[in-house]
């Protein structure tokens, strides 16, 4: 493995179990995107600390979609090939305002406890 590779592989952050829901929905609340947009959304909104495998991503997709939070369809992406594109749902709107609630309250707590002295 190469140096660098190395390094970024050490870099990576593992995501708390749910959170990669969290990050989907809100990457679709900018608009509908296919997987790999999704994953470069992420990425580049996390300052490329966050990166989504596809073993991951898409079972997280199928998952978001059984629960009816999101929709697929096939699309023609800019680069002329046909994709699968994934938007939110009405339904999928409001797991995100609950789910975002429910990050802040954890961050909240996970704050308090990390600077006490800031909390109080």
């Amino acid at each position: 493995m190469k140096p660098h590779k190395k390094r970024s592989y050490e870099n990576r952050i593992e995501l708390l179990q749910g959170t990669l829901d969290l990050l989907i929905l809100q990457t679709l609340q900018w608009g509908p995107r296919h997987g790999y947009g999704i994953s470069q959304a992420i990425r580049a909104g996390s300052g490329e600390v966050l990166q989504v495998d596809t073993g991951s991503l898409y079972p997280a997709l199928h998952r978001l979609e059984r629960k009816k939070w999101i929709k697929s369809e096939w699309t023609v992406s800019e680069n002329n090939q046909k994709v699968k594109s994934y938007q939110l749902t009405a339904t999928g709107k409001k797991q995100l305002t609950a789910e975002r609630s429910n990050w802040e309250r954890l961050t909240a707590a996970m704050a308090g406890i990390l600077n006490p002295s800031e909390g109080a």
